[in-house]
């Protein structure tokens, strides 16, 4: 980034023509650094939340097959035995 600050910023013979690039060059590297830094983090933290909610789910789906097996193959009145 730093490199491409005097392309950018620089005068002299031929600046007017190197100028553009040396803006192009710094204001992709500005965007670039300043999305990876504020998107990534996000997209971990979505994708963690997402994960949570799904395990959450899941764990709910076996705790209601277990107990409607448990509730349908043995009678209230007589002991499950081992």
């Amino acid at each position: 980034l730093f490199g491409a600050l005097p392309l950018a910023l620089g005068t002299g013979d031929g600046a007017e023509l190197r100028q553009p690039l040396g803006m192009a060059i710094v204001g992709g590297l500005v965007l670039s650094q300043l999305l990876t830094l504020y998107t990534t983090p996000v997209v971990f933290v979505l994708m963690d939340r997402l994960s949570g909610r799904a395990w959450r789910a899941r764990r709910a789906r076996w705790a209601a097959r277990r107990h409607a097996g448990l509730a349908s193959n043995a009678p209230a009145n007589h002991p499950v035995l081992p």
